[in-house]
This record gives C-alpha cells, sequence and structure tokens, in this order.
C-alpha cells in the first residue's frame, strides 16, 4: 500500500509539473537557478547600455510569460559570444549567423528562435558610398578605400567579402587601403567621415544609424545589396535541460500574442520592432552560410588581416 501511494504521489507530481509546462510557469533547470544569462553579439557597436536596450523589451515580454528571470550582457567581440556558451557561461544569446554556424559546429549551441517580419526571418547586406561617389558598381571599387565589419560578422565582412569575390575583386590586394572597423556603425562613420569610400553593413544597421541621427539616407547612396540571408537568431546552449528547452521555445513562439505583452516589446537584430517569432525553424536554414564560410579560408582571412594592418 505504501509503494503505491508512492508510485502515485510521483505520477501526480509529474503531471503537475506537465501541466506547469504546457500553462507555460517556470520550469526548474538542472541546477535549480531561473536566472538565465544572456550574452548579445556587439553588433552595432554601440554602448553597451544602447545594445542591451535593443534587447531587454523581448525579454521583459518572455520574463512575463514564464517568470524566468534573464541577466542581459553585451559581449566585447563575436568570438566572446561563443566561448561564453561553450564555456558555461552563457544560457542564451543573440548572434549573427556566422557565430551560430560557429558554436553549432563546436556543439555548444542550439536555435532557440528567430525574428519574423512581414512573412520572413531573412536580411540584407549592402555595400555603401557616399551620395557624390562617381564610384556605381563593385568592380568600381579597385584601388579605392574600404571599410568591413568583424571578421565574424555575417553582414559586415562574410557576405560583402562573397560578393566581390563573385564581382572578380581580391580583397587583399584590390583596395588601396583596407580597414576593419570592427562593428557596421563604425563601417559607416568612416564612410561617411570621407576616410574610405565603401563601406559594407547590413541594412538594419544602416536604418539604426538613421533612426539615432548618426546618417542621412540622402547621404548614401547603394551599389550593391546581397541575396536574402537568414536573420541572426537566438540560441540556447546545448547543455540546458530538455523542459527548459521546451519552456523557452514555446514562451518565444507565442510571446507576440501573450496577455499584457505589448507589440513594442516584440523587438528584433538592433532593437527594431518585428511581428514575432518563430522557434521551429531548421539548423539547415543555415547552411548556405556555412557554405560560404568555407568558401572563405584561414589563409585568405590571414591575407586581408595583414592588409588590414598595413593602413
Amino acid at each position: 500500500m505504501k509503494v503505491r501511494l508512492i508510485a502515485g504521489g510521483l505520477a501526480l507530481a509529474g503531471m503537475a509539473a506537465a501541466a506547469f509546462l504546457i500553462m507555460g510557469r517556470p520550469v526548474v533547470s538542472d541546477q535549480q537557478v531561473q536566472s538565465l544569462n544572456v550574452v548579445l553579439i556587439p553588433a552595432d557597436g554601440g554602448t553597451e547600455d544602447g545594445t542591451r536596450a535593443d534587447y531587454q523589451p523581448i525579454f521583459d515580454a518572455v520574463e512575463r510569460t514564464t517568470g524566468l528571470q534573464f541577466k542581459l550582457t553585451v559581449a566585447q567581440s563575436y568570438a566572446t559570444v561563443i566561448e561564453a556558451l561553450c564555456g558555461g557561461r552563457a544560457d542564451i544569446a543573440f548572434v549573427g549567423p556566422v557565430t551560430y554556424v560557429q558554436a553549432r559546429e563546436r556543439g555548444c549551441a542550439e536555435l532557440l528562435a528567430v525574428a519574423e517580419e512581414d512573412g520572413a526571418s531573412t536580411y540584407y547586406a549592402g555595400l555603401f558610398v557616399r551620395a557624390g561617389s562617381d564610384i556605381r558598381s563593385i568592380e568600381d571599387l579597385k584601388g579605392r578605400r574600404a571599410a568591413f565589419g568583424d571578421v565574424n560578422s555575417t553582414s559586415s565582412f562574410l557576405i560583402p567579402m562573397d560578393m566581390l569575390a563573385k564581382a572578380g575583386l581580391d580583397p587583399a590586394r584590390d583596395f588601396s587601403q583596407l580597414r576593419l572597423a570592427g562593428s557596421h556603425t563604425s563601417s559607416l562613420a568612416a564612410l561617411l567621415s570621407d576616410q574610405v569610400d565603401v563601406a559594407a553593413l547590413s541594412f538594419d544597421s544602416f536604418d539604426k544609424a538613421v533612426a539615432q541621427g548618426a546618417a542621412r539616407p540622402e547621404d548614401v547612396r547603394i551599389i550593391a545589396r546581397s541575396e536574402p540571408i537568414p536573420y541572426p537568431p537566438l540560441v540556447m546552449r546545448s547543455g540546458l535541460s530538455p523542459a527548459l528547452k521546451s519552456q523557452l521555445k514555446a514562451a518565444f513562439a507565442g510571446v507576440a500574442d501573450a496577455p499584457g505583452v505589448r507589440p513594442e516589446m516584440i523587438r528584433g537584430y538592433g532593437g527594431k520592432q518585428v511581428d514575432g517569432y518563430r522557434s521551429d525553424v531548421e539548423a539547415a536554414v543555415f547552411d548556405p552560410v556555412a557554405a560560404t564560410m568555407a568558401r572563405q579560408s584561414d589563409a585568405m582571412k590571414g591575407e586581408i588581416l595583414q592588409a588590414a594592418s598595413r593602413r
């Protein structure tokens, strides 16, 4: 009788836990901790407080629906985010596609959710010149001065470099000066101050600069726009418990329609308001990014770093 009572109690406890999970209430992680560390890539090169403010609203919204707490910090570099995930110091991270692929290859990260806008989860990279420039195409860039972002950035390095290569340019040799500015905004600032002739950055970053008064649309001209790129995802550390992973995915997928959550809280890359989040995106969506990464060898990157050091 005593055994049956214990078994019955365990079954009821299991049912209660499952009910809490279904209702979106807090689950307890392996370490019995409900405060999760969130690390953000320094994608736009702004202040730490500004970058944190971009993403705080969406985590505040998820906190309302789950009871979980999130501590947001901004990393000093893209590579730091990978080390935080792989070292267990980050539970969730906002990353670029390249950073996700790098962490995925090390077995440290799984997709959590991807923002969606107008039914799409994509964004674009661009090559920008000043409005009065005589540069009209990628082919006109030979012998000019160029600025790119972080070497691990998808839209301010990987994709623009691929665009150049497809047009027949060798970035390590064909620019009179090559600058790795470290961020989208620094690349744009170098262009606007006439330190370079072309800057690589994402359209989202440019829109944010315009919204903040750091740039005006009439100051620049776009000479090339990339193909759609998979949107920068939210990822979670692979070592989180299965129950917590499921809860987080469900919370982000339903956050836009949750009671008490205002539309302006649903933010994505650069703090931009988006329609919602999808948590059913397959890892294979990012395989084209991995293929592009494979085309850019370590030797090629080494030559680019050498060229950048000579300016």
